[in-house]
């Protein structure tokens, strides 16, 4: 039939289906010399069972042993020689790379997707024996190997990887003992402090450490305990001025809110050199941190104020307040005196106890037994804290409100009869009332010196 198209057709179209003739005979050979009979043919297969059909095959072909299965995904891969396809892969022969290519059947897709096995666009093989692994387990289970030693294996093998509980808590053990409590600092801080070979330098550092460690009540309660609080002490009267303020600084920070810290201080003597360091010269510093301690040291205990007048204690802040160079101490040593006029009045008050508790009443006898009103009255207080009125600063003049209102019942006459207290009222009257004008237009209406001008009328009211 072919024939009788040639002699049909014309010269070139002979010579064309020739040439298509040729080329179709050079690809069937090509293919040939690949070896494969599925190289240009797609085989589907409408089976249910995936695993059976490739055991079946596995069985016509090859040995299973032997076998390498590629495990094709919905993309196309490349195929290497040798490996076996599961039955319903789609195989081709890409012309260009000369490779095959296989990637899964649609039905297979649809069939890993519903499973769970495959998740569509990711392989994701499963575990895979040689045939020595496989030989070993049928070994075993032919000659009836007991599973729980199995089990035991792997369990010690597991094992194996990972260190004994017991070991872990011995090097736990050992990072504890290279970690330093607060209690056994203190302790090496004190005694690096107490060595005879330490230098000043090395000895300011340690209490420059104490004083961060001191400001918990049972670090400064450990100090105290361990003795300590003596050696800080003893250090106010060393020569170097260094010393001093730095004892001092810690003191002051160990003594605040601490009664167990306050009762030793004042047993061993600090209330007495700190007064001494506030009354010889010294520079500013060290006044600074020795006026600190003392407040905190006077600070809700009673018996410390007590021993504090019994001192002289009043009599000296007066000096300091007077002092060319006392006028950056002025405002700190009438904050004290505010303090403990302020506490005296509170806890004279039934129900206004801040800390109730047992010793209520006992603390009420030790402050019926501070008579600070009328020595401070005595030693000129009335005339020298309204002198800080004078100061710029805002704070100090509120300081002094307060502590004029708080000194009334026994300066009022005093202060009655001193025209130039009344004329520098009035005219801080004016200067606040414009202040708290200028307040209220930025929206603020009970700003900081709306409560300075209520404290300045107070006073102007009682002076009447």
């Amino acid at each position: 039939m072919l024939t009788g198209c040639l002699r049909k057709g014309s010269k070139s179209t002979r010579l064309k289906m020739a040439l298509m003739l040729l080329v179709l005979s050079c690809q069937f050979v090509h293919v040939l010399s690949e070896k494969s009979s599925s190289a240009l043919t797609v085989v589907e297969s409408t089976e249910t069972s995936l695993d059976d059909e490739d055991a079946h095959h596995m069985e016509e072909e090859s040995d299973p042993e032997d076998l390498n299965v590629f495990r094709p995904t919905d993309q196309w891969q490349s195929l290497k020689p040798g490996q076996a396809v599961p039955r319903g892969s789609h195989v081709r022969l890409n012309l260009q790379t000369r490779q095959r290519e296989v990637k899964l059947g649609e039905h297979q897709i649809l069939k890993y997707q519903i499973d769970g096995q495959r998740q569509g666009k990711e392989n994701t093989p499963g575990p895979s024996f040689n045939a020595e692994e496989l030989k070993k387990a049928l070994k075993n289970i032919k000659e009836g190997v007991d599973p729980e030693t199995s089990d035991k294996e792997e369990k010690e093998a597991l094992r194996a990887q990972f260190r004994p509980m017991e070991e872990l808590k011995r090097d736990m053990a050992k990072l504890d003992m290279l970690m330093e409590s607060d209690f056994q600092v203190i302790s090496r801080l004190m005694s690096q402090f107490n060595s005879s070979n330490t230098t000043v330098e090395e000895k300011i550092k340690a209490l420059h450490d104490l004083e961060y460690l001191v400001h918990q009540v049972d670090n400064a309660q450990n100090l105290a305990s361990r003795g300590g609080l003596k050696l800080v002490v003893d250090a106010l009267n060393s020569t170097d001025y260094r010393l001093q303020e730095s004892a001092a600084f810690v003191l002051g920070s160990a003594l605040s809110s601490n009664p167990v810290v306050q009762v030793g201080a004042v047993e061993s003597g600090t209330l007495q050199k700190l007064l001494m360091l506030l009354a010889t010269p010294r520079p500013m510093s060290v006044k600074k941190k020795a006026l600190f301690a003392v407040a905190s040291l006077l600070r809700h205990f009673p018996f410390a104020q007590s021993h504090f007048l019994k001192l002289g204690g009043l009599q000296v802040l007066g000096d300091l307040f007077r002092a060319s160079d006392g006028g950056a101490l002025r405002v700190r040593i009438v904050t004290i005196l505010y303090d403990m006029i302020n506490e005296k009045e509170l806890i004279s008050q039934t129900g206004l106890d801040p800390i109730p508790d047992a010793s209520h009443n006992e603390r009420l006898q030790q402050y019926a037994q501070i008579s600070l009103m009328p020595l401070l009255a005595e030693q000129g207080w009335c005339r020298l804290v309204p002198e800080l009125l004078a100061s710029p600063e805002h704070d100090w003049k509120e300081k002094a409100l307060r502590t004029i209102l708080a000194m009334m019942p026994h300066c009022q006459t005093q202060y009655r009869q001193d025209y130039t207290l009344s004329s520098s009222l009035r005219t801080l009257q004016e200067q606040y009332q414009e202040l708290v004008l200028s307040e209220q237009v930025l929206g603020d209406e009970d700003g900081y010196f709306g409560e300075i001008l209520a404290l300045l009328e107070t006073v102007l009211l009682k002076l009447k």
